[in-house]
């Protein structure tokens, strides 16, 4: 760790090995931070040669000396405890004692916060890319089949007809809440903590404005304490990604279970074979969407339980919570990729999914409706379609019911719910005392019986109906156009301030 031999060294010889020397090493981890350090070393640099803390010709000389050491790469680094020491002393090999001038105002504690929020918010907005691409994928499906009518469920029995348009956008209302807790995090995670030292600030007249401005900072972490000590940043971001790792496990789950029944058909490239069974398509990218939550939620609770109760400021703990955050970054983000790919690609029968629409008597809610809507007190037509689905079920969808408990008016109307019209004309003359025709118009009873006219009159806001789905799918585009233009400010801001750091080095050749 010597600069050639002129007796600089990054720490003392007493702390640089031990038996614990490999337990205390984030090198495994560090690789990922590797570019965000160097970028850091160079922000703070020139702002160092700015407020005339080091001369120019000394900043010209570190600043080359990183270059070096970003071609080099990372395995190229000499051992250290972390990639920061690595770097230093990497740079200090290179250049000698001026080298060392390089971490002049500042402390690991409040470089690595800043290291760690610069890599977050690329994580971040690659999360939020992914979830944007899943929500895009849903819409298309919402778009393609508004009129496709399928079984929807409570308590995983047959509840009501719906359409595979309104599943979907179900899921893409989550998962735009989701983009915002996301984008929420990012913002969050955007402000420096860099001059804040190791908790107490420094002597030196630093601008920590200036470095929070070349690393694309909106702002710094004002009180210096909270700035070096502080992971609830973290925190806030694995718990965003741990509520998309949840709602796409749903969205997985759903789907399995579609599978199951024959309602969808995943495409090749999202399912694989039994090594066994050469009949089987599993829906195996899907059960890995699903398990990736249990990993998510399980990094979120491992960083909470490792912040819990840390005294102020800095403790080697926060070493061990960072890791939490970039594998919930990486497997919440594939898993978002993969449950849209699969989502794009999936084929949904119609026939299939109309023929089990009403199943179970689910269209019972819509004939209570229409009954209610003829007059009669909804607790009254509850009782009415309760009593015949229990008597439809037990007839096994038969007509085989007394011919004195058929009213004329209902025996008339044919088609494929009469069954079920005779059961509810059964049992509105056991409820009321009077025949169905006495209460309520029997074709538009028949109608609702019907799955496909059942939906179409579900037309309120937010309903299945395809014409407030269309209605709906209006809403959903204009919001992820707002989303897109909101990482792609993000995004741009990113970039223009790795421009502008990148001509702000290159004055100093």
């Amino acid at each position: 760790m010597s600069g050639e031999g002129d007796g600089t060294v990054v720490r003392r010889d007493r702390f640089s090995g031990g038996p614990a020397r490999s337990f205390l090493s984030s090198m495994g981890a560090d690789h990922r931070i590797f570019a965000a350090d160097l970028a850091v070393d160079r922000a703070h640099v020139v702002m160092l040669a700015e407020q005339e803390i080091i001369d120019d010709g000394e900043a010209a000389t570190i600043l080359s000396a990183l270059d070096d050491v970003e071609e080099a790469g990372f395995d190229a680094l000499p051992d250290g405890e972390d990639v920061h020491e690595a770097i230093e002393t990497a740079v200090v090999e290179r250049v000698g004692r001026v080298g060392g001038k390089m971490h002049t105002a500042r402390s690991r504690n409040d470089e690595v916060a800043t290291c760690i929020r610069c890599r977050l918010r690329e994580d971040l907005l690659a999360a939020v890319d992914a979830v944007l691409a899943l929500r895009g994928a849903l819409a298309e499906v919402a778009e393609a089949e508004a009129e496709t009518v399928m079984p929807g469920y409570t308590h995983l029995q047959p509840a009501q007809p719906t359409t595979v348009a309104h599943w979907a956008l179900s899921y893409e209302g989550t998962l735009a809440r989701d983009t915002g807790r996301l984008l929420d995090a990012f913002d969050r995670a955007n402000e420096s903590p860099l001059g804040a030292a190791a908790f107490a600030g420094t002597t030196f007249d630093v601008d920590r404005e200036r470095t929070a401005d070349l690393l694309g900072f909106d702002g710094v972490v004002a009180n210096s304490m909270d700035a070096s000590a502080s992971r609830d940043f973290l925190l806030e971001a694995v718990a965003a990604l741990s509520s998309v790792a949840v709602t796409c496990s749903g969205l997985a789950e759903d789907v399995v279970l579609f599978a199951n029944r024959g309602f969808v058909e995943l495409d090749d490239d999202y399912s694989s074979t039994s090594s066994i069974m050469p009949q089987k398509k599993n829906p195996d990218t899907l059960e890995l969407v699903r398990a990736t939550a249990g990993d998510a939620v399980g990094a979120y609770t491992s960083l909470a339980t490792t912040l819990k109760g840390l005294p102020r400021a800095y403790n080697r703990d926060l070493q061990r919570a960072t890791p939490h955050a970039w594998q919930a970054a990486d497997d919440v983000t594939d898993a978002a990729e993969v449950a849209a790919g699969a989502v794009a690609t999936a084929e949904w029968p119609a026939e299939e999914l109309a023929a089990a629409a009403g199943e179970g008597f689910s269209t019972a809610t819509g004939v209570a409706d229409a009954l209610a809507a003829a007059g009669m007190p909804f607790r009254t037509a509850h009782e009415i379609v309760a009593l015949a689905a229990e008597q439809s079920e037990a007839a096994d969808g038969s007509n085989a019911l007394p011919e004195s408990h058929v009213d004329d008016g209902v025996s008339g109307v044919s088609g494929e719910h009469s069954a079920d019209l005779v059961a509810v004309d059964a049992a509105a003359r056991e409820v009321t005392g009077e025949p169905l025709s006495a209460l309520a118009d029997p074709e538009v009873v028949a109608a609702a019986l019907d799955p496909a006219t059942n939906v179409a009159q579900r037309d309120s806001a937010g309903g299945p109906a395809p014409d407030a789905v269309r209605a709906a799918l209006d809403d959903v585009r204009a919001s992820l156009a707002a989303d897109e233009r909101a990482i792609a400010d993000r995004e741009a801001a990113l970039a223009a301030a790795v421009d502008d750091l990148a001509a702000e080095v290159a004055s100093y050749e």
